[in-house]
């Protein structure tokens, strides 16, 4: 159960905040973990699997408080933060408009849409450079390869950093999370500079 690699124990506050019963508590983090990677699957996150995850480390980061303060269904507290994730990765994302979907459609980008596109484009590139080098060389080998070549790259990645995979989902998502808040704060400053020209 790899959760939040640099407190293990606040990741045994949240076992015993599940359930005194090791056991049970080791089901029910299971179980919530399956249910919380088909919500984020259903809502079209980019990385269900890293979302759980992160979900999980948002919650074992309050496990101390919870222990006392919290009564009711653990998995609704659980639901609540993934919500909350739902919505940041929404908003990182909701300005991304695939050009080919657009085409799938029928429909032939307009100038405003590859303008847009372009803008992304730039924005992505002016972003990946202010990323340190460390994290820009992860993405890219993170993200480099596909299917099968894919699952080794990063089990690869995850045994050169002495990291779960787990681990190295959560990692990624929090990198691909700072780069979506750069990319979006660089096409609204392109925008205000639009409007005021």
């Amino acid at each position: 159960m790899p959760r939040n690699s640099d407190s293990p124990d606040s990741f045994n506050e949240l076992l015993d905040w599940l359930n005194p019963d090791r056991d049970l508590a080791a089901r029910m983090y299971e179980e919530i973990r399956r249910d919380l990677i088909k919500v984020f699957g259903w809502n079209k996150c980019i990385d269900p699997e890293g979302m759980a995850d992160e979900t999980f480390d948002r919650v074992a980061k309050k496990a101390h408080q919870l222990k006392d303060s919290f009564e009711g269904n653990r998995k609704l507290f659980f639901y609540g933060v993934a919500n909350n994730l739902i919505k940041e990765y929404r908003k990182t994302v909701r300005s991304y408009v695939s050009l080919d979907e657009v085409e799938i459609a029928g429909t032939p980008p307009s100038k405003v849409e590859e303008e847009t596109a372009e803008a992304r484009e730039e924005c992505l590139r002016t972003c990946l450079l202010e990323l340190t080098v460390e994290k820009r060389d992860l993405l890219i080998a993170y993200y480099g390869k596909e299917k099968r070549a894919k699952i080794d790259q990063r089990a690869e990645m995850a045994q050169r950093l002495g990291v779960s995979i787990e681990t190295l989902r959560v990692r990624m998502c929090r990198i691909r999370s700072d780069l979506g808040e750069c990319i979006e704060h660089c096409l609204d400053d392109r925008e205000r500079k639009n409007d005021t020209d």
